[in-house]
């Protein structure tokens, strides 16, 4: 179907502002202009797009699967432009790593430290999201790597590049508030104290609630939070007993102690994964060749 490249790009800002206005002043063309490659483009393909109402526009069924496809491409495109510009003046294309600010904090510090001292022209772009959220950025094409938690349902497994640590998660707790330092208590027990963890839009929290499930049992946190950092402080002030990966513990959390369970916790892993749909760069290879293989 010969549709010009032009009407997808009207689509995609309509489709992600909602707003034909917000998408004229972007594109730098009228808001007519905007209305009628739309029209121009539901023709071509023979049904509507979007819903239109005086006070919103939405997108139909229609218009929700071809964003789906319309966006990656887009996103691909603008990074293109982007590499394009920055090694024009540099000579190197950009690295673009999504991950957790946990994962940064606690894990790519050090090597991101390491890669910027060997490529100190490369730009360096960190976008901080959850590993759920990352696998989308990575669909999308809007970042070159991830660095997530595994097991994550959405992540392709085709895509994971490799595992880069083996941890295990921990419930940790000021002594004084709950004094359970020289005791092993099960998971039923557990559930009866203040329980803090990350909120459900993590692959922490979903490794937690599905664990309690495999023991019959219901997961009803007294703290959803969405930083690990601030599961601590809130731990070493005893307002509950936080649920945190082991990787997160360090010198800074001696005052708090981990809770002894009874029941065996699996262990996770840290894995790196890019978009194996599209041909991976040089610089990704570069910082891929900087993390430990476990």
């Amino acid at each position: 179907m010969d549709i010009n490249y032009e009407l997808y790009k009207v689509f995609y800002y309509v489709a992600t502002s909602l707003s034909f206005s917000e998408a004229s002043k972007k594109l730098y063309i009228s808001q007519s202009a905007v209305s009628q490659s739309v029209k121009t483009l539901e023709k071509k393909l023979g049904q509507p797009l979007f819903v239109r109402s005086t006070k919103r526009v939405q997108l139909t069924p229609a218009g929700s699967v071809l964003l789906k496809h319309v966006e990656p491409a887009m996103n691909l495109i603008f990074r293109g432009e982007s590499q394009l510009l920055d090694s024009g003046a540099l000579g190197l294309e950009q690295l673009h790593i999504g991950a957790s600010d946990t994962i940064c904090r606690y894990f790519l510090v050090p090597y991101l430290k390491e890669f910027h001292r060997k490529f100190p022209n490369v730009p360096i772009k960190v976008t901080n999201a959850t590993s759920i959220r990352c696998v989308e950025l990575l669909d999308q094409r809007k970042v070159d790597l991830i660095v997530t938690n595994f097991p994550n349902s959405y992540l392709n497994h085709n895509y994971i590049q490799k595992t880069v640590l083996n941890f295990q998660d921990v419930f940790i707790a000021n002594p004084q508030a709950f004094p359970l330092m020289d005791r092993e208590i099960s998971l039923m027990e557990l559930k009866q104290y203040p329980l803090m963890t990350l909120d459900r839009n993590s692959t922490t929290s979903e490794f937690l609630h599905h664990m309690f499930l495999q023991h019959q049992l219901e997961l009803v946190p007294e703290i959803e939070l969405s930083s690990n950092d601030l599961l601590i402080d809130l731990a070493r002030i005893g307002l509950g007993i936080a649920f945190i990966p082991d990787y997160c513990i360090t010198k800074s959390t001696k005052d708090l102690f981990c809770v002894n369970i009874r029941e065996k916790m699996p262990k996770r892993q840290m894995v790196v994964s890019a978009n194996t749909a599209f041909p991976i760069s040089s610089t990704t290879e570069a910082f891929l060749s900087l993390l430990p293989t476990v």
